[in-house]
């Protein structure tokens, strides 16, 4: 820390009642009123030094009354400042430092005490010392800094405000080792919970290249705005120190959200004076403008960062603005997420869900539409050799790998999503008032391709449908038919077969899979019905091949796991197949759907199935069978 003493007397010091009590060594013939206080004192010392004090004496109408008073409501600084300047008039010692310098330097700015006025004057002293010493040390530049938020427009007006940010930035741009540092100063440990993680802050050492952002943590936004700006405006620093900064800035200042979405009450009572509307709007504005400070780079901060801002900007009211562009960079790296991130509560009084799945619509929009693509097939990667024939073929060779592993990337991207939509689903399912159209728009976002299986889906599926059992026959068709049975795993197969409440031709197809996969995982499927291998054909299968099941590793509520064991055995599953073919009225006397006759012949080979399930299945499980599974059919 930089201290001055400026005076006659060097070895003395004196308090501020020095300059009240001056009048009992001088003739006392000026008293002069800054607020609440009254100072009376001797004219000469002062008008010699303070040009403004000589125009308001001459323009007094009562100069020529022994105590002539002068009143100065409006001055910077206040009391103490004035007495810090009526110090150096009478030549009493002052001490300056980086906390009292700029109200100095503004209140001798109002007294006008140029060099115009007379040599040696306080305005010049302060300079200097401004100059050479404060604006040298990290700490007495930070100090300063903050100070000038009690004199903002005179701060502005003297360039004091501009000179402590550019010299911050050249510091933070510079090496530390050129930098005199002080670690003393803006240490604190926020081990509690706040918008940007459960994390603690881990402050960093002095050697670190990011030392100096706990230190610009203890600014007020606007004028860490306004440093980041030009620290990021210098180009050395990289982004993710830039991210690393703006955390350490959220955590110091932004109110912890709870896990249900909202604020504690700990955030809105730091100050008794302010209302609960005037702390929001401090929060809303302080939150829009880290928004504006986030590098442009993808990866500079977390995609969980961003979604834990997101959550607090809808808390707190922000911009629809500043909204858009976090669910934009959410998009960009939306492959980093959890659901427990995409869970953002709806406080949002025209929406009665519980999670504001709009938004997070819009997060999945955001991300489809970053243009990414599956890998490149090696026909195109033949054309685009033939465009390129002109260059080398080393060159060639490097584009092309290089290619190739930006779209498997992009293509990775889109599985890792697909899977994160399809547990989302599952979350955002078991709520009463989320409605179907937004279910199925939700699936559909992301490509068939992008699904290598369906039981996550599925699962979502059956618990909507849980949920939801008002849903009557056409919104559960509708709602299934986003479903891909032959993307199954023979798990999912078994409990789809015997679930109750999935529509009638939903489980007659995955009782046809199922089978169907028994039979060709016997290892002879030569002997398969024809109407069965031209299904499998028709959907992508190859009947000589062994269908090995899907994993399934997708971890959901004890209520809705699904395994083998304690499922209904294959006459239980024919009965419960035989009272939903009785009961649904779309199939016919003979078993025949009414609009399944004229239709593709994926239709046609399941209006094939015969009507009576015990057939279907002991038809099935006609070709190489075991001894075990002939007994079971014995026993079906």
């Amino acid at each position: 820390m930089k201290f001055m003493k400026l005076g006659s007397r060097p070895d003395t010091f004196y308090t501020a009642e020095a300059v009240r009590s001056v009048s009992s060594e001088v003739s006392s013939d000026l008293i002069i009123q800054v607020k609440g206080s009254r100072y009376l004192l001797h004219k000469f010392p002062l008008l010699s030094k303070c040009l403004r004090l000589q125009k308001l004496c001459s323009e007094s109408p009562d100069s020529s009354s022994q105590h002539q008073i002068v009143k100065l409501p409006d001055f910077p600084g206040g009391v103490e400042a004035f007495e810090l300047c009526a110090k150096f008039c009478y030549g009493i010692t002052i001490t300056l430092s980086p906390y009292n310098i700029v109200a100095a330097r503004c209140s001798a700015e109002y007294l006008q005490m140029t060099e115009e006025v007379e040599r040696g004057n306080l305005i010049q002293k302060l300079e200097v010392f401004f100059n050479s010493c404060i604006l040298r040390g990290w700490k007495d530049t930070i100090v300063s800094l903050q100070t000038t938020k009690a004199l903002p427009m005179w701060s502005e007006d003297l360039g004091i405000t501009s000179r402590c940010i550019e010299a911050v930035a050249a510091k933070v741009l510079s090496h530390p080792s050129k930098v005199s540092l002080s670690h003393s100063h803006s240490r604190r440990v926020r081990d509690d919970v706040s918008c940007n993680g459960t994390e603690s802050l881990r402050h960093n050492k002095s050697g670190n290249k990011g030392w100096w952002a706990e230190d610009l943590a203890e600014l007020s936004i606007d004028l860490y705005w306004r440093t980041m700006i030009a620290i990021k405006s210098g180009g050395k620093i990289p982004s993710n120190l830039i991210g690393d900064a703006l955390k350490i800035y959220s955590s110091r200042w932004l109110p912890n959200v709870t896990s249900n979405g909202h604020l504690k009450k700990q955030a809105v009572s730091d100050s008794d004076s302010e209302s609960v509307s005037e702390v929001a709007s401090k929060h809303r504005l302080l939150l829009e403008s880290l928004v504006s400070l986030l590098p442009a780079e993808k990866g500079a901060v977390s995609c969980g960062f961003l979604l834990k801002l997101l959550k607090a900007s809808n808390i707190l009211n922000a911009s629809s603005s500043s909204k858009m562009e976090l669910a934009r960079r959410v998009g960009i790296q939306l492959e980093e997420a959890t659901v427990n991130d995409l869970l953002i509560p709806s406080l949002s009084r025209s929406n009665d869900t519980v999670y504001d799945v709009e938004l997070v619509m819009t997060i999945f929009e955001q991300f489809m539409a970053q243009g990414q693509s599956p890998p490149t097939s090696p026909a195109r990667s033949r054309m685009a050799f033939e465009r390129r024939r002109s260059r080398s073929a080393e060159n060639i060779n490097l584009e092309f790998q290089e290619s190739r592993r930006s779209s498997s990337a992009s293509h990775s991207s889109k599985l890792k999503v697909a899977k994160l939509v399809d547990r989302y689903l599952q979350e955002v399912a078991r709520d009463v008032n989320f409605h179907l159209s937004k279910f199925i728009a939700l699936a559909e976002i992301i490509p068939d391709f992008a699904r290598h299986d369906h039981d996550d889906l599925y699962r979502a599926i059956d618990i909507y449908l849980k949920a939801h059992p008002e849903l009557n026959k056409s919104e559960r068709k509708r709602l299934c038919r986003i479903l891909d049975c032959k993307k199954l795993s023979m798990e999912a197969c078994m409990h789809a077969a015997q679930n109750e409440l999935l529509p009638l031709r939903v489980v007659v197809q995955v009782l046809f899979f199922e089978q169907a996969r028994a039979a060709a995982s016997g290892g002879k499927v030569t002997d398969l019905p024809t109407n069965i291998k031209a299904l499998l054909t028709a959907h992508g299968i190859d009947p000589s091949k062994h269908a090995a099941p899907l994993s399934t590793t997708t971890s959901v509520h004890a209520e809705d796991n699904w395994g083998v064991s304690g499922f209904k055995s294959p006459k239980s599953r024919s009965s419960t197949l035989r009272m939903k073919l009785a009961e649904d009225d779309d199939f016919n006397q003979n078993g025949l759907p009414h609009d399944a006759i004229g239709r593709n012949s994926r239709f046609k080979a399941i209006c094939a199935i015969p009507a009576q399930p015990k057939k279907m299945l002991s038809k099935f499980w006609s070709t190489n069978r075991t001894a075990t599974e002939k007994n079971r059919v014995k026993s079906v």
